[in-house]
């Protein structure tokens, strides 16, 4: 059995074949998905997914790349889904100065309120980080949820220490790339029970998917590449990051 940890299932390309794209993820072994939001609009789009399934769950949040664009300075409206029986953890959150580092100052403000919103509704963090590895890590240090590094894309040295404060790492499609030199370091070295799996779809679909529309079904071919770097059976791997999502979503 497999967790789909990250997924924007509520995406416009996946709308037309919802129904097939979710059947095939369960004939691959797909049991259960967390959707995830990264606005207000999507948020609420996830939960209503998790609604119409029982086997799918939500993730609520403002994404770094969102901030400027939230008209609700203390997200009343985050405050006001995280109760909801269906969510399971406040994401997708977190820090991005890959495209502008205009907003450096907003994003560091709502990552540090959503970790708080987290920590009073005792949920767990989806955690975006791209560009910058330090104030992630710096900030996560200091106001301690549990949760994971979504699409973790970062070094071993850092893994590590992610690791040490207790936070998972999602594994998906970009480790199966012939170049993704890194991420196979970080997943050979870092034990299995801090690892998560995850699409990030309709992202970064596996090969030999590359380029293309990423689905759930997709997901073996990531528990694949997982157990071929560490020399485990691919059972042994797909039970032990079922359990790891089990027990981070508490569900």
């Amino acid at each position: 059995m497999i967790i789909d940890t990250h997924i924007h299932l509520f995406d416009p390309k996946y709308r037309e074949d919802l129904e097939e794209i979710i059947r095939k993820a369960q004939e691959n072994g797909v049991v259960k998905m967390v959707v995830v939001g990264f606005d207000e609009e999507s948020s609420r789009a996830a939960i209503e997914l998790s609604r119409r399934f029982d086997f799918l769950y939500a993730a609520v949040g403002l994404h770094p790349e969102e901030v400027m664009n939230n008209q609700d300075g203390e997200l009343n409206w985050l405050k006001d889904m995280a109760p909801d029986p269906k969510v399971v953890a406040i994401g997708e959150i977190g820090l991005d100065y890959y495209w502008d580092k205009t907003y450096q100052r907003e994003q560091m403000d709502y990552f540090q309120k959503q970790l708080a919103i987290a920590a009073n509704f005792n949920l767990p963090v989806l955690v975006h980080s791209r560009e910058a590895s330090a104030d992630t890590f710096e900030t996560l240090k200091k106001h301690l949820v549990p949760g994971v590094l979504h699409c973790y894309s970062g070094s071993l040295e850092m893994a590590k220490e992610y690791v040490k404060l207790g936070y998972y790492l999602g594994i998906g499609g970009v480790v199966t790339f012939k170049n993704s030199k890194e991420i196979k370091r970080v997943v050979t070295d870092i034990p299995l029970e801090h690892l998560l799996s995850e699409t990030d779809g309709p992202y970064l679909a596996p090969s030999p998917h590359r380029g293309k529309l990423n689905k759930p079904e997709y997901l073996p071919l990531v528990i694949a590449a997982i157990s071929e770097l560490k020399g485990i059976d691919p059972k042994i791997v797909e039970k032990l990051l079922f359990e790891n999502a089990m027990n981070l979503f508490n569900i």
